[in-house]
């Protein structure tokens, strides 16, 4: 491809990846403020250029073709660098300033984020946060959200990010109810028992357990069941049953005596386990708006000394 090429079809690869992000021509058009005509045009400009089909269209969708795939890659990529190259307006700002928006899982948002976002705002008073607190996994190119926390292993790919804190789960009741009820000492003895747990699906009325080579999984009721980690704590403090909750719910409570741990030598498994880490377009170029954010996340959170080191991958 001619160099002139190469500038040529710069816009027609940011129409192709609008296309792809909004599913259709005229969709794309009305965001562009373009013709649907004139979007045809471009994409048939681009497949000319490259010889190659990159969508199948049919009269109700759009589907790619294993070119279109790498192609859309290739555009994102591009727009992901233009992204950086905008950045440095914010970059070379003299102070952090903007809204950042920042999606939060549920219970991690309320009992973890939300209560320092005060101090945050008190030491930052050109930023502003929304908090979009959901626990579906939000795309942050096509949400326009510039920060998510999320459980992953590593950041997924155009994504950098920093660990932020383990979150583990445990099994914990009111003095009270141990006291009518007993305390159990195997997993097993908890289908005896009253037990609080998530109920949004059949798996997670299956509580795992491991304590060394030891694993064991036991199918647990209750009449009490709730997908919030706060209404399943206030439920425990109430008496209606041993509850399944992260850590970082029940810790206040654990350290007034208001709860006590159960089967503390056993390990509860369970998919809501693991590293949170905050995570965010793998731009070079970070605004000072984000990076102050991702800072004091990481220092209020208690990052270890992996959380000093930004991993990335790319897209």
């Amino acid at each position: 491809m001619r160099t002139n090429e190469e500038f040529e079809s710069l816009p027609e690869m940011a129409v192709f990846a609008r296309v792809v992000e909004a599913g259709s021509f005229s969709a794309a058009a009305r965001q562009l403020g373009l013709t649907p005509s004139a979007v045809s045009r471009l994409i048939a400009r681009l497949e000319a250029r490259l010889q190659l089909r990159l969508l199948e269209r049919t009269t109700r969708q759009l589907r790619l073709t294993e070119a279109g795939e790498a192609a859309l890659a290739c555009s994102q990529d591009m727009l992901a660098a233009a992204g950086g190259v905008l950045a440095l307006k914010d970059a070379y700002a003299a102070a952090p300033r903007g809204l950042i928006r920042i999606s939060v899982p549920k219970a991690v948002g309320r009992q973890v984020v939300h209560p320092l976002m005060a101090e945050f705002l008190r030491r930052y008073p050109e930023v502003d946060v929304q908090l979009v607190v959901t626990d579906r996994t939000v795309d942050l190119f096509a949400e326009s959200v510039e920060l998510a926390i999320r459980m992953t292993d590593n950041p997924p790919p155009g994504l950098a990010g920093r660990p932020l804190m383990t979150i583990s789960h445990m099994l914990c009741a009111s003095p009270d109810y141990l006291a009518a009820h007993g305390t159990p000492v195997h997993p097993r003895e908890l289908a005896g028992h009253s037990c609080l747990y998530l109920g949004e699906d059949e798996r997670d009325r299956h509580w795992r357990f491991r304590l060394g080579g030891e694993l064991c999984t036991v199918a647990v009721r209750g009449r009490y069941v709730a997908n919030h980690s706060e209404m399943r704590l206030e439920g425990a403090l109430a008496g209606l049953g041993i509850a399944s909750l992260p850590a970082f719910a029940a810790a206040a409570s654990l350290a007034q005596g208001l709860l006590r741990v159960v089967l503390p030598d056993w390990e509860h498994l369970t998919a809501y386990a693991g590293t949170a880490w905050v995570l965010y377009p793998s731009n070079r170029f970070v605004p000072p708006k984000l990076r102050v954010m991702i800072d004091f996340l990481v220092a209020q959170l208690g990052g270890d000394q992996q959380a000093q080191q930004v991993k990335k991958h790319p897209a």
